[in-house]
């Protein structure tokens, strides 16, 4: 009798301690999943770029850190991506040297922006843009792109012994995109023979306009330079004056001088005019009530336009009864199911409408306004 109580409570402690073993191996497992089951924490990245002096060609990244390593790619305040790095290992780099591309239309100065992004698909080739974005996205933390910006100034340390120099620049700290604006530089020439040299107006690195100016030795002048703002995005954009050797810098921030809005002025059966107002590139896209975009115009520069008109597609049925939208995109017109809707302060430039309520435009309607119609 003793001895059978011993040996059932035996059995049933060994039960116990067996039950908890399972119950502390399925813990260490469930705590374990994800590097048994190969799941891995998302990819992470921090990068460093602080203001410098440059020459325009190739800018510096402080310091940058890859988990699965990618590219540095540096973009001018318009948004144009002017420099991609090499590719970069996983890990950290300091100092690292980015150039400018050769197809870029803008020098590596102003106010740049420098993101890290990935390698997707492990061909240590960048290729964001050949891809319309669906490879080598950016790095991102808590949704946004991991980037850093960077004020760049023109390197006037190795000047020419015989440049002219730029002594100071006057222009104006902001403007509205449809005005005329004055800038004024006060030209030196230090050395002692007379001269003449062209001095240059950039915008974002752009040259903009030029004149020549002629001094005599040691001799000092003003240059003035007056540009319409009308056709330039709104933003934070860097003025420029350069001679030979020597430049100068100044920031100015563009605001959008109206309202952006679209309207539809007529539309007939095959196509719509619209009255646009964008504050960015881009072109007018009209999706049907299954979102599918039936027409674009052409490509819109910044700025007001009254007759943008939007073929449809030759495939859609449009009734007249049915809710259209129209919107200002970017992208490529050619490939409407890419476009991507501008947003002005949070809200996208757009308005809905039927054709049975726009005036009837089957009569040709006006022609496509793609430069602008103040």
């Amino acid at each position: 009798m003793s001895s059978g109580l011993t040996f059932g409570t035996i059995k049933r402690v060994g039960a116990i301690l067996l039950a908890i073993a399972i119950v502390l191996a399925a813990g260490i497992v469930i705590f374990q999943a994800p590097a048994i089951f190969g799941v891995e924490e998302d990819p992470q990245a921090s990068i460093t770029f602080e203001d410098q002096q440059g020459d325009g060609e190739s800018v510096t990244v402080d310091e940058v850190s890859l988990s699965e390593g990618g590219f540095v790619v540096v973009t001018g305040s318009d948004g144009e991506t002017l420099a991609v790095s090499d590719y970069l290992e996983a890990g950290s780099h300091e100092n690292v040297t980015v150039e400018r591309n050769e197809d870029a239309q803008a020098e590596l100065v102003g106010q740049l922006t420098a993101t890290v992004h990935r390698d997707t698909n492990d061909d240590e080739n960048f290729g964001y843009a050949d891809s319309d974005g669906e490879e080598d996205q950016p790095y991102l933390e808590d949704g946004y792109p991991v980037s850093d910006m960077a004020t760049v100034t023109g390197d006037t340390s190795d000047a020419l012994d015989d440049s002219f120099t730029v002594e100071s620049l006057s222009a104006p700290g902001s403007a509205t995109t449809n005005e005329t604006i004055e800038i004024t530089a006060e030209i030196a020439n230090p050395t002692d023979l007379g001269s003449q040299q062209s001095v240059e107006l950039r915008l974002n690195g752009d040259v903009l306009k030029q004149q020549t100016l002629e001094l005599g030795a040691g001799e000092t002048g003003e240059v003035s330079f007056e540009i319409e703002t009308a056709g330039l995005a709104p933003g934070n954009r860097t003025i420029g004056v350069y001679t030979d050797g020597h430049g100068a810098l100044d920031e100015i921030e563009l605001t959008f001088h109206t309202t952006p809005e679209i309207e539809i002025v007529n539309g007939s059966d095959d196509s719509v005019t619209a009255a646009v107002a964008t504050p960015e590139e881009g072109f007018v896209a009209v999706q049907d009530a299954n979102d599918t975009v039936i027409g674009t115009s052409e490509m819109l520069s910044p700025g007001e336009h009254d007759n943008a008109t939007v073929e449809f597609d030759e495939n859609a049925t449009v009734e007249d009864d049915e809710e259209l939208t129209a919107f200002v995109a970017t992208g490529d017109p050619s490939e409407p199911e890419n476009a991507t809707p501008v947003e002005y302060e949070g809200e996208r430039i757009e308005t809905t409408f039927t054709l049975a309520d726009v005036p009837d435009g089957s009569d040709g309607g006006n022609e496509s306004d793609a430069d602008g119609g103040e």
